[in-house]
C-alpha cells in the first residue's frame, strides 16, 4: 500500500516546546516515517505506511506524552449486511480507511460504529470503502459528519474568553487595593491581606487552572514548557503572599515586611490569558478562509439514473454519474459536459472574470458557477480528487509547513524552558546572597520577573501563528501559497513576471463606457439595456445592472425575456423591443450596424468586451465592459 499522509488534530499543546516534544515522541522507535507538528494549527502531519504502521500506537504515544488526540465517533447505517461474516468484512473495510482507529458493525441494527481521528475521513470515504465490498450507506438515513474543527475552535475561544473575564473581574480590585498606598488616605495593603487572598484565589486556581494543570502533566513526564514558567512564576508570587498572610510575624522577626504580591500573580494570569484569547481568535478567522473555499462546492447534486432525476447528497455521487446543473448553481464535481450548453464563471480558479462557453465534451470543475443555460455533465473526479479539494489541501499543507525561521525557533524552544528555569534559580540565589535588604523579597521579585518575561516565548509562538494567518488571509483574497518556505523567500522578490496578459483582474466585470448612437440618450440606452439584462444571471448582465443602479436609474420590468447562451438577451421593456449582445447576435436579429465595426474594434483593442444594443430593430449604441 502507498504511503499515506495524515493530519492528526491535537489538544493540550501550549507552546512550541510542546510541538518539538511530540515530534520526538513520534519519531522514536520508528512509529511513523515522518512527522511535523504545527503548534499554531494544533495538529501533527505524519507520513506512514498503513501496511506496517497502526494508528493506535501512534495515538497512544501522543497521549502517553501528556497530550491529546481529537477523535470523532459516529454511527453509519450500512445496507446489505446479511450474516456474521458480513459484519467482519464491513469492519475490515472501514478499518482500512486512513484515520479510522476502530470500527464495530452491528448486524441487528444494520449499522457500524466508527471511531476515527477527527477530520481525517469523510462520510464519503467511509461510504466508498464499504461499497467496494458490495455494501451501501442508504441515502435516506444519511448521517452527516459534524464540522468538528469549527466547533473545537469556537469552544476553545469561548473557554479562554470566559476565563479571561473571570481573571479581569478579580484582578482589577486586587490591583487597585495593592496600589492603594500611592493614594493618600487609601487603606494600606498590609491591613487587607485576607481580602486580597480571597480575591486572588479565583484568579490563581480557576482562571489560571489551565497553566497549573499543564505544568503538573509536564512534571509527571519530567518535561517543561511555557506553562511551567507561568505556573512556577505565579505560584511563587502567590505562595510567598500566602505565607505573608498566614505568618506575618515570621517575616517581621527577620526585619522584613510580609511579602504580599497577589497583584503580580493575578496580572500575569490575566495578561497571558488575554494573549491566548487573541491568538485563538486569529486561528478561528484563519479557519474561515478554508471553510469558504470548501463551501464553494454544493452539498447536494441532481443525479440522473434511468432517465429519472433525483436530488442526492454530494457524498453519494460516484464517477460516471450523470448530473444536471441548472443556471445559477455551482458545479458539484469535476467532469465533462455531455448534453446542453452554457457559460461557466471560472474566476475562482483562473481569476478571469469572463464566463467560459461550455458545450459537449468541455471540462467543468467543482465550485465554478453556471451562469446561463442548463447542462448535463458526467462526473469524472469526485470527493478529494476534485481540483477544488486539491486547492483546499494545498492551503492546508501551506499552513502546516515550516519556514526555515520556524525550524530555528523549534530548536530554541527545545532547550528554552530548562535554560530559563536555571537562570531564574541562579537569579534567586544571587539576590538572596548578595542583594540588599530585604534580600528575600528582592530575590523573589527578580526571580518571578525572569520567569514571566520569558513565558510567552514570542519567537516560537509568533512565527507559526503569523504564517498560519498569512496563508489563510491570502487564500481569502484568491492567492494560493505553496508552502511557508515560499512565503519567507518572497521577501527577497524584486520582480514578478506573468505569463499572460488580460488575466490580472478583480474577478468582476464592470461597465466602463456607455456610447449611445446618434439620436439616443446615454441614460436611456443604459436604462433599457439594464432592464433587459435584469432577468439574466450572466456576469456581464449583472455588470450592466450594477452600472445602472450606480447611476441611480430606475429599471422598468422586462417582459418576454429570451436568453441565448453565449450571444445575448432579448426582452420587451416599456413596450419597446430591446436586444443586448454580440454584434453577430444583433445581425441575426436583423439589426443593421452600419459603421459600427470600427468603433467596436477600437474598444476591443483596449481589452474591453463590447455589447451592442438595439431598440426596436435599430442599432442604438454600445456598452464596453472591462
Amino acid at each position: 500500500m502507498a504511503r499515506q499522509r495524515l493530519r492528526i488534530p491535537l489538544s493540550g499543546m501550549t507552546c512550541s516546546a510542546c510541538a518539538v516534544r511530540i515530534e520526538k515522541v513520534l519519531a522514536r522507535k520508528g512509529r511513523v516515517e515522518e512527522a511535523s507538528v504545527n503548534f499554531a494549527g494544533g495538529f501533527a502531519e505524519v507520513a506512514y505506511d498503513p501496511a506496517e504502521t497502526d494508528l493506535g500506537p501512534v495515538v497512544s504515544a501522543i497521549e502517553g506524552a501528556g497530550y491529546g488526540v481529537v477523535v470523532q465517533e459516529l454511527t453509519l447505517p450500512i445496507g446489505g449486511m446479511t450474516c456474521a461474516s458480513c459484519v467482519s468484512r464491513v469492519e475490515k473495510l472501514l478499518g482500512r480507511v486512513p484515520g479510522v482507529l476502530a470500527a464495530t458493525a452491528n448486524l441487528a441494527s444494520n449499522s457500524a460504529r466508527v471511531r476515527m481521528v477527527a477530520g481525517t475521513a469523510t462520510r464519503d470515504d467511509l461510504a466508498r470503502a464499504v461499497a467496494t465490498g458490495g455494501y451501501a450507506v442508504p441515502e435516506e438515513q444519511e448521517t452527516a459528519l459534524e464540522d468538528w474543527e469549527e466547533k473545537r475552535q469556537a469552544g476553545e475561544y469561548a473557554s479562554l474568553r470566559r476565563d479571561l473575564w473571570v481573571a479581569l473581574l478579580f484582578t482589577v480590585p486586587v490591583f487597585v487595593l495593592s496600589m492603594g498606598h500611592m493614594v493618600p488616605g487609601f487603606p494600606h495593603i498590609h491591613t487587607l491581606p485576607w481580602i486580597l487572598l480571597i480575591l486572588a484565589s479565583p484568579v490563581q486556581f480557576w482562571a489560571g487552572r489551565r497553566f497549573l494543570r499543564a505544568a503538573w502533566v509536564n512534571l509527571l513526564h519530567l518535561s517543561a514548557d511555557m506553562n511551567t514558567l507561568v505556573a512556577v512564576g505565579t505560584l511563587a508570587a502567590f505562595g510567598a503572599s500566602l505565607a505573608g498572610t498566614l505568618w506575618p510575624a515570621a517575616f517581621t522577626s527577620m526585619g522584613e515586611k510580609p511579602p504580599l504580591y497577589y497583584e503580580t500573580a493575578c496580572v500575569i494570569v490575566a495578561l497571558i490569558l488575554l494573549g491566548r484569547t487573541l491568538e485563538s481568535r486569529a486561528k478561528g478567522r484563519t479557519g474561515e478562509a478554508l471553510r469558504s473555499l470548501m463551501d464553494l462546492a454544493p452539498k447536494r447534486a441532481r443525479r440522473i439514473r434511468n432517465g429519472v432525476e433525483e436530488e442526492v447528497s454530494l457524498s453519494s455521487v460516484a464517477e460516471g454519474d450523470l448530473l444536471r446543473v441548472r443556471p445559477g448553481e455551482h458545479v458539484p464535481v469535476d467532469g465533462a459536459v455531455v448534453e446542453g450548453a452554457s457559460a461557466v464563471d471560472e474566476s475562482m480558479l483562473t481569476g478571469e472574470p469572463m464566463p467560459v462557453p461550455k458545450e459537449k465534451d468541455a471540462p467543468v470543475f467543482a465550485g465554478t458557477l453556471n451562469t446561463t443555460g442548463a447542462f448535463v455533465m458526467r462526473a469524472e473526479k469526485v470527493g478529494r480528487d476534485t481540483f477544488l479539494s486539491q486547492i483546499v489541501e494545498m492551503v492546508q499543507k501551506a499552513q502546516g509547513s515550516k519556514a526555515p525561521v520556524q525550524r530555528l525557533a523549534d530548536r530554541v524552544a527545545g532547550v528554552f524552558v530548562p535554560v530559563v528555569i536555571a537562570v531564574a534559580l541562579l537569579t534567586f540565589a544571587l539576590w538572596l546572597l548578595l542583594g540588599p535588604a530585604p534580600a528575600f523579597s528582592a530575590a523573589l521579585l527578580h526571580t518571578v520577573a525572569v520567569l514571566i518575561v520569558a513565558c510567552p516565548c514570542a519567537l516560537g509562538l509568533a512565527t507559526p501563528t503569523a504564517l498560519m494567518v498569512a496563508t489563510g488571509r491570502a487564500a481569502r483574497m484568491g492567492i494560493l501559497v505553496r508552502d511557508a518556505a515560499a512565503l519567507e523567500t518572497a521577501r527577497r522578490v524584486t520582480m514578478v513576471v506573468f505569463d499572460k496578459t488580460g488575466t490580472l483582474t478583480l474577478g468582476k466585470p464592470r461597465v466602463t463606457d456607455v456610447i449611445p448612437a446618434e439620436g439616443m440618450d446615454g441614460g436611456d440606452l443604459l436604462s433599457l439595456a439594464a432592464a433587459a439584462e435584469s432577468s439574466s444571471e450572466h456576469p456581464l448582465a449583472r455588470a450592466v445592472v450594477a452600472r445602472a443602479e450606480q447611476d441611480g436609474l430606475a429599471l422598468a420590468p422586462a417582459e418576454r425575456f429570451v436568453s441565448v447562451p453565449g450571444r445575448g438577451v432579448k426582452a420587451t421593456v416599456r413596450g419597446r423591443t430591446v436586444v443586448v449582445g454580440t454584434s453577430a447576435y444583433l445581425a441575426n436579429e436583423g439589426v443593421a450596424q452600419l459603421g459600427a465595426a470600427a468603433q467596436a474594434a477600437d474598444l476591443e483593442s483596449q481589452g474591453k468586451t463590447v455589447l451592442a444594443v438595439s431598440v426596436d430593430g435599430r442599432h442604438s449604441g454600445w456598452l464596453a465592459v472591462s
